[in-house]
């Protein structure tokens, strides 16, 4: 089988991340798409031996981009296309049609119960959303709680498919080697109280929150918060304003998965069939990325974000806050599953999620968690994740919940059986099933104008 993915962007985020891993276990030959935003997720890919193209699309209503995707499909002669987010479903659905590509699956990542990808659910999202949907075959929904609000959109039940995102478990598992060394390339004291926020900084993820409980936690209390986007300024600022802009570290994007083993399109297979040059942008050759596209004007600034610069950092930010110098571990300084390992509890305040991947991994390296929304426990039992608690999304409360975890002192560092459930092979087999039945499933034969099949 020879498969397409396409998706909006490749910077640092869950869905693209979460699409690195997946081809990581698929046994699938795979190619990827991105429309814009070739970031750190497409230099990743490239080292894992998965070739990617940038699309390079000017924006949502750049329609010129549409023939040049198809021709892309065309050329590629893929059994299957799979689009990811809401842009690239909606172009990514119409393109595999127009090549007479029948075996379309589209994932939702991100749809929540007033917002998609950080846009409000108007009824013009809405309307798009389900004339793309038609044309596919399958929709996949990364929890029981999202397969919901496809439903009550109106999307027929037979075509949603549940695939939970997935971890992997070992990558995660707790590192007490992993936490000296981080805490020392953050500067953070051993016996320092680390408060894990991870996430990109927008304003559905309500750091602010953290922010404002730090303020009431005691001196040895420290954020640290993991991501980049259009947000940090202001969380910068009311750091400031609530005195603990020198306890709150913002670590800025960092990686899931290091660069290294190839994915499963290993070397010496066969090549895959030339993509057209000057039709679909620069390629990725491995182990480099194009420059950066143009801003995308018609999508939140917070689509992507900025990850820390090359080189060492400054000692302190502008305002006071603490910068790390991560050099050290490259320009992306320690990946995730490190600065876990690094972290005390894992605080999530954001009040709306389509499945809640930082929580899962948090607990995978044996955090207590202390969350909001996370679709991926509130679907299993509570005994699955006993340490983790739902917490209002308000200061008081995640100041009250957080001193109580630094009460109880550290517990075993052990995965629950909530991150043990959502392990990333299940989750590849699971998605393995559903391009099995998008194509076998036959194509209706044409039908005459008066409703009659020809004989």
């Amino acid at each position: 089988m020879k498969a397409l993915h396409i998706i909006t962007g490749l910077g640092v985020g869950g869905a693209e991340q979460q699409l690195r891993l997946l081809l990581r276990h698929l046994p699938v030959e795979s190619e990827v798409v991105t429309l814009t935003n070739p970031g750190p997720v497409a230099d990743g890919l490239a080292a894992d031996g998965v070739r990617v193209t940038h699309l390079g699309m000017a924006g949502n209503r750049d329609l010129a981009a549409l023939p040049r995707l198809a021709r892309i499909v065309r050329r590629g002669r893929y059994d299957l296309v799979h689009t990811h987010l809401y842009r690239a479903c909606l172009y990514g659905r119409i393109a595999a049609r127009l090549a007479g590509v029948r075996a379309v699956v589209a994932t939702e990542h991100s749809l929540g119960d007033s917002q998609m990808e950080g846009r409000p659910l108007t009824a013009g999202v809405r309307a798009l959303y389900l004339l793309g949907e038609r044309l596919g075959r399958c929709t996949v929904a990364v929890s029981p709680t999202v397969a919901g609000r496809l439903a009550r959109w109106g999307v027929p039940e037979p075509r949603i498919a549940v695939v939970p995102n997935g971890i992997d478990l070992t990558r995660f598992a707790y590192d007490p080697d992993a936490r000296r060394r981080t805490r020392a390339h953050l500067g953070l004291p051993a016996d320092a109280f680390v408060i894990g926020g991870v996430g990109r900084l927008v304003p559905g993820k309500r750091f602010d929150v953290l922010i404002r409980a730090l303020a009431e936690l005691p001196a040895d209390c420290v954020l640290l918060l993991v991501g980049g986007g259009p947000e940090e300024p202001a969380l910068r600022r009311a750091a400031r304003a609530a005195g603990v802009a020198e306890r709150v570290l913002f670590a800025g994007e960092s990686p899931y998965l290091p660069d290294g083993p190839p994915g499963p399109n290993p070397p010496g297979s066969p090549p895959s069939p030339d993509l057209p040059d000057g039709s679909s942008g620069p390629r990725l050759p491995d182990g480099q990325s194009p420059p950066d596209s143009a801003p995308d004007a018609d999508l939140p600034d917070g689509s992507y974000g900025h990850g820390l610069p090359d080189g060492p950092a400054t000692p302190n930010g502008a305002d006071g806050s603490r910068v790390p110098d991560l050099s050290t571990d490259g320009p992306s300084g320690p990946g995730l599953p490190a600065l876990a390992s690094a972290m005390d509890v894992l605080a999530a305040p954001s009040p709306e999620e389509a499945f809640g991947l930082a929580v899962v991994e948090a607990l995978a390296a044996g955090l207590p968690v202390r969350y909001t929304s996370c679709p991926a426990l509130e679907d299993l039992p509570p005994e699955a994740a006993p340490d983790a608690v739902r917490v209002p999304c308000d200061a008081g409360a995640y100041a009250r919940a957080l001193a109580e975890v630094r009460a109880a002192g550290p517990g075993p560092r052990t995965a629950p059986e909530a991150a043990r459930h959502y392990s990333i092979t299940r989750s590849a087999a699971r998605l393995m099933d559903v391009y099995a039945a998008a194509l076998a499933r036959p194509v209706p034969p044409p039908r005459s104008p008066q409703g009659v099949s020809p004989s």
